[in-house]
Formats: structure tokens, sequence, C-alpha cells
């Protein structure tokens, strides 16, 4: 059965920063045209693949890849709050096909996701829970990270898992392209800091909402410093021209040095869009059928919106 692809950015400045000129229209409008494609493919089931940001995983336990066949959204940075309508059955298959692959994958009854999950699904289709979903987490954030050619592999395996589901299956990459916001890093912080990178589930709505303030006023310093945040407008066109030529292995010969160095910590997001995309292409050759940036430093993100399919989709 048919897989297709939408790839977005997300920013948690999204709901509270505005940006200069007509960002915000055109993020609206590709966004839109997103909504039609899903909406013209008629997806039974969403995978949602995307990193999280010290919200649900932490160091006490941080695996590499993960699927949660239950998950709850924690309802940051103004996203929605409760459970998604995980199914079961199906992330239940992908674990097991994905294992017997050879790729090691965690598995999550009590998956806690953030914004990385939340945003994209309430910007396409309304809600964390509007449709079937199985969420699949790739460490974008938390180094030390692994090599990049594996999780090329993780969603290969995966495209080949959700094949043998027999079912139209839209794979909804979230996160990237070049970016660098003020995260912590558990080599350079403060005791305090530490434990709550290694173990801070659960804080109380005082310390969240602490929390997203000194973001948001972390994000809106750098946004409005002279030199501005650090986006690679060159590097992003780059990766998204390599995605629409199909050059998905070229990226096996990236390390995570030269990704931090080119674009950002946090530039390795774009893992999600590679394993989406690595996911389709074992169908057969794809298209992208729309590829939308624009470098949006109020928001602390080159932005990014792509849609692609199979070139036969019955």
């Amino acid at each position: 059965m048919p897989l297709a692809v939408v790839t977005a950015s997300h920013s948690p400045l999204m709901h509270t920063v505005e940006p200069r000129g007509d960002a915000r229209n055109a993020v609206g409008s590709a966004f839109a045209q997103a909504r039609s494609f899903a909406a013209d493919f008629r997806p039974d089931l969403v995978v949602v693949v995307a990193p999280d940001h010290y919200n649900g995983m932490f160091y006490d336990l941080m695996p590499p890849f993960c699927v949660g066949t239950a998950a709850e959204a924690v309802g940051d940075y103004g996203t929605g709050q409760g459970r998604l309508a995980v199914d079961r059955h199906a992330a239940q298959h992908v674990v097991r096909e994905v294992l017997a692959a050879g790729i090691d994958l965690a598995m999550s009854e009590r998956m806690v996701v953030d914004h990385g999950f939340a945003q994209p699904l309430e910007l396409l289709f309304g809600a964390i829970d509007a449709v079937p979903v199985v969420p699949v987490f790739v460490n974008s954030v938390a180094v030390p990270l692994g090599p990049v050619r594996r999780t090329r592999l993780l969603g290969e395996e995966l495209g080949r898992a959700l094949l043998a589901l027999d079912r139209r299956v839209l794979l909804l990459g979230s996160g990237g392209l070049s970016h660098d916001p003020p995260l912590p890093t558990l080599q350079d912080a403060s005791p305090e800091v530490a434990a709550r990178l290694i173990a801070g589930r659960h804080p109380t709505p005082e310390e969240r909402a602490a929390r997203e303030g000194r973001v948001r006023d972390a994000g809106l310093a750098v946004a409005a410093s002279k030199a501005g945040p650090r986006l690679n407008p060159d590097w992003d066109r780059a990766f998204l021209d390599l995605l629409a030529e199909r050059r998905l292995t070229a990226t096996d010969a990236w390390t995570n040095e030269w990704i931090t160095d080119e674009a950002g910590n946090s530039a390795h997001e774009v893992r999600t869009w590679l394993a989406a995309y690595a996911a389709l292409s074992v169908v057969g050759p794809y298209a992208v059928r729309s590829s939308f940036y624009r470098p949006i430093p109020e928001w602390i993100a080159g932005f990014g919106i792509t849609m692609a399919e199979t070139w036969r989709n019955p």
C-alpha cells in the first residue's frame, strides 16, 4: 500500500514571537498546502518521527530510537496536552519488524512527547488525537548521538514494516533545519540543570512555565541580537536538494561534528526528515511535490516544509 511524506520544521516560538515581513503568512500558506496534500492522500495511519527536548526522554535512559505503544503529550509551548491516538497494534508491529531487521529500537508503554510531536499534528490535523498514530522518537538533541547512517537504515526498515501493514501511511518528519537554540548541555550544566536533564520528568506547572519563559526570553534575545541566531540557508537548501534528488546515502558520510559546525546543535533534527524519506524510498522512486523554505531568525529556525510521494500512488 502507498506511503507518503510530509516533513516540517517546528519552533517553540511560533506561538509567542511575530517574525518580520510576510514570514508567518508564508509558513501558513505552506502548511495549508501540506494539509491539502495530507487530506488528498487520505492516510489511515500517521507515523510521526520526531525528537524530544528533555520533556519525555532524559539521561537516566536515553535511547537512540524508540517507538511508543502509548503516548501522552505534555502540552508545552501552547500545544495540546493529553493522550495521542496511538495505534497499538501498528506500533507493536513496527517494533517487532524493525528489531527483527537488526535495528536496535526501544519500546515505551508510557512515552511522553512534547511540541516536536504535537505541533505538526495540530498544524496538519487540528489536534494531537485527531488521527491514529505511531510515535517514533529519534534522539537529535542529547549527545552523544549515533551515526547518521543508522537513522537512514532505521527509516528503511520502518518503511518495510509499514508496507507489510497494507495501509495508507503518511510519514510525518518533524524538526530541523539549521538552528542552534539556547539548549543546555549535560557536560556544561550546573548541578541543578544536570539533575533536570537526567531525570526532569513531571515538573510542576510553575516550573514548566518558568522554563518556557527562559527559553522564550533567550530566543528573543538571540533573535534581537546584532549577530542574529545561527542559521545556514545554504546548508538547508543543499539538504532539501539532497532529498529531492533521492541522494539519501550521501548522508552516510556526514559526521555529527560536521553537522553541528555547519548548521548548529539542533540541526541534528534533520534525522527525522531523513528517516521519513528513507522509509518512502523503499517503495520505489519518489517525487517531492512541494518544498518550502524560509530562514526565520525570530523563530531561530531555518523553516522548511516538504511533501513527497511515490511516482505512482494507487
